[in-house]
């Protein structure tokens, strides 16, 4: 139904992932204008890629997702977007992120539930790289470890994640 993109296959996409691919990209861009955006370039990428999937790589929930992270990074990282922001006035940017910060964003896919499973250090590592976009060397930089070291304890918060998820399947 998907690969032969009907318009049915479509709207099932839509109904049953929206609500979470919106959460995953509202947690990396913390604005809604934003990510309504976004949203919809990551619909159409799906629906124009639908065939490169590949059932034996994952399952197509978790492509989905990488496709709705990266898509929201690579806007984070777009000279448009750095532009906006310096073009914004200041009071409205410093409001904006501060109601964004002071109300709970919905847990769309009860994942942090399973993030809270994790130890702390692990925890960073995954919000660092993937809802705030950091690359490993960014990460190392940052937190002033070894990229080697990164790479390990992402390597192993990973495992451990897909450990955990194992009982959401």
């Amino acid at each position: 139904m998907l690969r032969q993109q009907s318009e049915s296959g479509f709207h099932h996409l839509y109904d049953n992932y929206s609500g979470a691919l919106y959460g995953v990209i509202l947690r990396i861009v913390q604005s809604k204008e934003y990510t309504e955006e976004i949203i919809q370039d990551v619909f159409v990428k799906i629906w124009n890629s639908i065939h490169q999937y590949d059932s034996a790589k994952g399952r197509f929930y978790t492509w989905m997702i990488n496709i709705a992270r990266n898509t929201a990074i690579d806007y984070l990282k777009s000279k448009s977007f750095q532009n906006q922001l310096k073009n914004q006035p200041l009071p409205d940017f410093v409001y904006e992120n501060a109601e964004l910060s002071t109300t709970n964003n919905a847990d769309f896919i009860g994942f942090n539930k399973v993030l809270e499973s994790l130890e702390s250090d692990k925890q960073e590592l995954i919000d660092l790289a993937y809802y705030q976009g950091y690359t490993q060397s960014e990460i190392s930089e940052k937190l002033n470890m070894p990229l080697g070291t990164v790479k390990t304890k992402m390597r192993s918060a990973l495992m451990k994640l897909k450990d955990l998820l194992k009982d959401y399947q």
